[in-house]
């Protein structure tokens, strides 16, 4: 499973590990912790990202590492945490980009286990895991590659944030082995997590705009769906301080009868994201009707169309992954 992903790196001098444009905590936390792994190795390694890292995910150290400029200099190149060409969108228009991919060796580390739309040829490394970075811990140990310190915060980091605190279903036996392991290796949950409720403050002002979402919310299929829309002024307004959606989608899925909250962001260009939280394993699913994807609980799409035009597809999208959920679980 591990030797064509190592042999990939062990034969390159310059790697450039690429997050996809919706950054989050396992994708930042996976590329610090390569970052480290392979500096270690004596690798060269430029962390790629082609927006800012979110102010919200300034308490992963690290953070500022990360560029907005692509080197095509590099041997190889490393995707983490997506197989989705929609999540890469913005890396693909890039000036370059594309014709480096298709011309150099890819390698993608992930746990999202859907097949693959990536549209460059590259070598995948997948498998059922509840955070990209339990499989990056997977292949150090499996290559005898030093994990330091700090990168084993930043893995701890990647598999506390995809697994919400270790609160979600798809959390296995060996992701207890795993953060135990790290624990060892002098990774501290505590301290990670004080350096992110210091970064999670918010100002009154955001405290406020929070209420304004909560009042705007939706629901749908007999309260099944919880759907808000953020316009694009409030997105120019907000995000900077506090990603909008972050905001509202945690108690929009804690509602009694909610199975899925859904955030759209709409934008000039006709452009469209969607993010999802879900109760059930039903997320990834819906975001693929869309071309999106993610994982059971928590996913996420883009396409450009009207939001007129989304909301009825939306609905019946989601209506289709509750009756096949519910199918599957009369079956089983």
């Amino acid at each position: 499973m591990f030797n064509e992903t190592i042999e990939l790196i062990n034969s390159a001098k310059k790697i450039i590990v690429i997050q996809a444009e919706n950054p989050d905590g396992d994708s930042l936390g996976g590329a610090l912790a390569l970052e480290e792994i392979l500096s270690d190795l004596g690798k060269e390694v430029v962390l790629y990202c082609p927006v800012e890292i979110p102010k919200y995910m300034h308490y992963i150290t690290g953070w500022d590492r990360v560029v907005t400029d692509f080197n095509t200099y590099c041997d190889l190149a490393i995707v983490v945490d997506t197989m989705a060409d929609v999540l890469l969108t913005r890396v693909l228009e890039t000036p370059g980009v594309r014709h480096y991919l298709d011309t150099h060796p890819v390698l993608v580390i992930d746990h999202h286990t859907t097949d693959s739309n990536l549209s460059f040829k590259h070598t995948a490394l997948t498998k059922d895991a509840v955070a990209t970075g339990e499989i990056i811990y997977e292949l150090a140990v499996e290559a005898g590659w030093s994990i330091n310190k700090q990168a084993a915060d930043n893995l701890l980091v990647a598999i506390m944030s995809d697994s919400l605190g270790l609160t979600v279903q798809s959390v296995s036996p060996q992701t207890y082995f795993i953060a135990g392991k790290l624990a060892e290796l002098g990774a501290s949950n505590a301290d990670i997590e004080k350096r992110r409720r210091e970064y999670m403050k918010k100002s009154p002002e955001i405290l406020k705009y929070k209420g304004e979402l909560l009042e705007r919310i939706e629901y749908f299929l007999d309260g099944k769906l919880a759907l808000v829309k953020i316009p694009f002024e409030e997105i120019q307004k907000y995000s900077d301080k506090y990603n909008p959606s972050v905001l509202v989608l945690d108690e929009m899925r804690m509602v009694d009868d909610v199975e899925i909250g859904v955030a759209i962001k709409t934008y000039p260009d006709g452009k469209l994201t969607g993010k999802l939280r879900s109760n059930l394993p039903i997320s990834a699913t819906v975001a693929g009707f869309f071309g999106g994807g993610g994982h059971d609980y928590a996913a996420g799409f883009r396409v450009y169309e009207s939001i007129d035009t989304i909301i009825p597809e939306l609905l019946d999208a989601t209506d289709k992954a509750l009756k096949e959920y519910q199918n599957d679980e009369k079956i089983s």
